[in-house]
């Protein structure tokens, strides 16, 4: 698990911000695949997740390791890496893809919400979605899907690296997530990436403002004309950006 830790100031800048900001000044940095695809909000929230990953993984279930006996035991993976994600944080699980079967359902999610986890992400799905999207706190995934993870996953080891959606996700490394998507930013880069995206906020916001009223998009965005900056520095001033 990373060492560092998400400050207060860090946090609440990411709230501000969108994925797809976010995904611009990763990708400045050469980070190309930081988005987790194909995962959506069970239900939008009108605010940002953000929180450090706890990670839980999946693998190919075998028939004769995955009978529903195996939730008797106390350390089985899914039921324990729920009952040790540190609050704050965001379960995240690689499903491999697959919501055949679900990765959880709203017993297991709501006890995650109440011990104070900040959401919850899978690449595969989850049971009783329309519980799950009632809850207060966000979760992501694939599709609804009603049948139990036993059907063709094993919950296999926790908060190891993953793979989910097709990004890199590390213990420690920052998700956010808005009402369209989650992005993972590397956890040594999480203050620099905050900063710059609140920057970069400001100036989509004065370009949408506008665009909104009529303007040309060239030159203004991306603003390669001086008069265009100025006009933003002015706004910037007078809107307290």
């Amino acid at each position: 698990m990373s060492n560092l830790s998400l400050s207060t100031d860090t946090k609440e800048l990411l709230e501000t911000v969108s994925v797809a900001t976010i995904a611009t000044a990763l990708y400045k940095r050469g980070l190309r695949n930081q988005v987790i695809q194909d995962v959506h909000p069970v239900q939008r929230k009108g605010r940002n997740m953000v929180g450090p990953a706890f990670t839980l993984r999946y693998m190919p279930a075998r028939e004769d390791r995955n009978q529903l006996v195996e939730f008797r035991n106390p350390k089985h993976p899914q039921r324990h890496a729920v009952e040790i994600c540190p609050p704050g944080h965001v379960m995240v699980m690689d499903s491999r893809k697959c919501a055949h079967a679900a990765s959880a359902g709203d017993i297991l999610i709501t006890r995650l919400m109440v011990r104070g986890a900040a959401g919850v992400v899978t690449d595969g799905g989850f049971r009783d979605a329309m519980n799950i999207g009632e809850l207060e706190m966000p979760a992501y995934h694939n599709r609804p899907a009603s049948l139990t993870n036993l059907t063709t996953n094993e919950a296999i080891d926790i908060n190891v690296p993953i793979g989910c959606g097709g990004a890199p996700v590390f213990p420690g490394d920052i998700l956010v997530g808005d009402d369209d998507s989650v992005i993972v930013i590397p956890a040594h880069l999480a203050d620099e990436i905050a900063k710059e995206a609140v920057e970069m906020t400001a100036f989509e916001d004065f370009a949408l403002s506008k665009v909104q009223a009529g303007a040309s998009i060239i030159g203004l965005y991306p603003a390669t004309k001086d008069e265009s900056l100025k006009e933003f520095s002015e706004w910037r001033t007078k809107n307290g950006r």
